[in-house]
């Protein structure tokens, strides 16, 4: 203990002793003991006025954002519009927005909401670009929330693994639901059935000379209009690439229609020049949308462009090219045409075919699948089609015994699609890559499907429908399939 004291006297002896320039050092760089605390004191009164301002500026920030945004002015004011007109409603275009018979006329006003109305049933409800500050703001339980949720993600991989999306083989998870065509059935046999590229629409026509369009959504499928072509029963109809206009053909018929759905005009197309053919049926559209393909006669295909005109809609750009291009033919070979260059890339054999009837290319570009009239589908690698001359098939269908009438794929090239019309049920979902069967459809207890003409997956392959051909009593229907595999999509 006296060592200890004796130590700490030296101590404070050694700091009395301190020069005197180190004391005036000291206090320049820390200053001394009073105005020490000072500052402490001072610092710790400006923070708290610093946060208190913080604070204040955050709720006026608060009230800002909380409060009505201010009404937008107009560009320009139009004195026409001020004046009240009614609009007749008994024109053709306009009858399928009529909510009675006896509406016969309405404002400008109400027609505009009638038409919003209208336009939203059709995409499903209100576009986020057709919203105009609709800013989602996050308060502090939705983060909490989302930190929650994140949490339990990186504690838990069992139930990811078990709810995955992936389709696998075997059975598929399909339910059957209302007919597509619900509120308006056909009593005569149907040719067409396409998904909107688009909106959440699918659109049916037939030998009724209608072109019928219905909201999607399994449940009531409600229509949201119908095109009559008079005396002319549709032997196909199909979406242009943009989803803006339906092309249709005629069963006995040299001309063909387009619907324009964006301006509500029907654009006749009653010839075309050098295009010498007395009946126009098969046609497909290129993806881009740039030109259309008719199928003719005696060995022709009369290649179109879509471009359209200033003055009319008959100034088409007409190429012919033989029949061995892009469809398979009937001594049992496929022809790879290039539409650029009007060139013919690669023939190659399609083994085992004598006729071929339908070709399908998957969206992806890895598989190109031929149908022939034995009902043998088979699926080829892309790439070997377009340099071999006899290439060797992945995988052959051969549940199918009469002719292959119809093939596709979905989207995502998980499943394909083959089809015949020529027998009740021919149709057959096969599981992609392994190009095995799905063997729960159609199904075995009753015949369901009737004489199938076309087939179609939606854009996101939520749903499945067949133009089938036979329903209650003699109302033809179009058989609407939703699949459970993918639970949230279109």
């Amino acid at each position: 203990m006296k060592e200890e004291e004796e130590l700490r006297t030296k101590h404070l002896k050694a700091l009395a002793d301190k020069p005197e320039t180190d004391t005036i050092l000291e206090e320049l760089v820390f200053g001394g003991e009073d105005e020490f605390v000072e500052k402490l004191i001072g610092h710790s009164k400006a923070r708290h006025t610093v946060s208190g301002d913080l604070l204040e500026s955050d709720s006026e920030e608060e009230t800002s954002e909380n409060a009505a945004p201010l009404a937008r002015k107009p560009a320009w004011v139009d004195e026409e519009d001020e004046h009240e007109e009614n609009i007749e409603m008994t024109h053709r275009y306009r009858k399928d927005i009529m909510k009675s018979k006896t509406e016969t006329a309405l404002s400008k006003e109400k027609l505009q909401a009638r038409l919003q109305e209208q336009f939203q049933k059709a995409m499903g409800g209100v576009p986020s670009w057709a919203c105009q500050g609709s800013k989602k703001r996050i308060s502090k339980e939705d983060e909490e929330s989302e930190e929650e949720n994140d949490d339990n993600l990186l504690s838990k991989t069992g139930n990811l693994l078990s709810q995955s999306s992936y389709l696998s083989k075997g059975v598929i998870q399909i339910r059957k639901c209302i007919n597509a065509n619900h509120e308006r059935l056909s009593r005569v046999p149907l040719t067409t059935v396409q998904f909107h590229p688009l909106a959440q629409v699918v659109m049916t026509a037939g030998f009724d000379r209608s072109v019928s369009l219905f909201q999607v959504d399994g449940k009531r499928n409600q229509k949201i209009q119908s095109i009559h072509l008079e005396k002319f029963p549709i032997y196909k109809a199909q979406f242009s690439a943009d989803g803006e206009q339906v092309i249709a053909t005629g069963l006995r018929s040299k001309m063909f229609y387009i619907y324009d759905m964006m301006g509500g005009n029907i654009i006749t197309v009653p010839r075309i020049r050098g295009l010498e053919e007395r009946v126009i049926q098969q046609f497909e559209v290129s993806p881009n949308g740039s030109f259309l393909l008719l199928n003719g006669s005696a060995g022709y295909l009369h290649l179109l462009s879509m471009k359209k005109p200033k003055s009319n809609f008959y100034a088409f750009t007409v190429l012919f090219i033989s029949s061995h291009s892009l469809f398979p033919t009937d001594d049992g070979f496929v022809y790879v045409w290039d539409v650029r260059s009007r060139q013919c890339l690669n023939k190659f054999t399609d083994e085992g075919s004598i006729c071929g009837t339908s070709i399908a290319l998957s969206r992806d570009g890895r598989y190109i699948s031929c149908g022939s009239n034995s009902g043998v589908v088979n699926i080829y690698n892309h790439e070997d089609c377009l340099q071999q001359t006899n290439p060797r098939p992945l995988k052959a269908i051969m549940n199918l015994v009469t002719s292959a009438s119809s093939i596709i794929f979905n989207p995502q090239t998980e499943i394909m699609a083959v089809a015949s019309n020529k027998t009740d049920d021919a149709v057959k979902l096969v599981h992609i890559p392994s190009f095995s069967v799905f063997s729960n459809f159609p199904g075995q207890n009753k015949k369901s499907i009737h004489l199938p003409r076309a087939m179609d997956f939606s854009p996101r392959s939520g749903y499945f429908s067949i133009a089938n051909n036979k329903g209650e009593k003699i109302s033809l229907n179009n058989c609407l399939f939703k699949l459970l595999y993918l639970k949230h999509f279109y």
